[in-house]
């Protein structure tokens, strides 16, 4: 009985360390964006995983304004709060720590871009790219 219990609390970080590492391989959970430009944060997004096993991101909280709106976006999202919205979808998985054919919305231009993202530094950054044809610009998320 000893022997089982002895054996049990030595598994017990094995199976801790297993459960942190197979987080790092997903980008479900709260990422921090920052704005190209300043380089200062910018918005808590929400990454999750969505119909048919894709990716998806909302934003829920925006840290440089709290009632912040898509003044830029087009359409039905039009000046509504970037709260709650819906910036990333349909990222398909592309291999242990990238995904692929999905859409970005960029905020501060209400324009939608072919997307692709990956896990990199361990799964603490998110790389999170916005193409147009062949070139694509990336935004590096950091894990909350």
């Amino acid at each position: 009985m000893r022997t089982k219990l002895f054996a049990s609390l030595l598994a017990l970080p094995l199976f801790g360390a297993a459960l942190i590492a197979s987080a790092q391989t997903s980008p479900v959970g709260r990422w921090k964006t920052y704005d190209e430009e300043t380089g200062k944060p910018r918005l808590i997004v929400e990454v999750y995983e969505a119909k048919g096993g894709t990716i998806a991101a909302k934003v829920v909280d925006t840290l440089f304004a709290p009632d912040a709106k898509c003044d830029a976006c087009t359409g039905a999202a039009k000046g509504k709060p970037m709260k709650g919205m819906v910036i990333v979808w349909n990222l398909k998985p592309d291999g242990a720590s990238a995904w692929d054919s999905g859409t970005v919305l960029k905020l501060s231009n209400g324009k939608t871009y072919k997307s692709k993202a990956e896990l990199v530094d361990g799964g603490k950054k998110l790389n999170v790219y916005g193409c147009v044809s062949f070139i694509c610009k990336h935004q590096e998320w950091t894990r909350e």
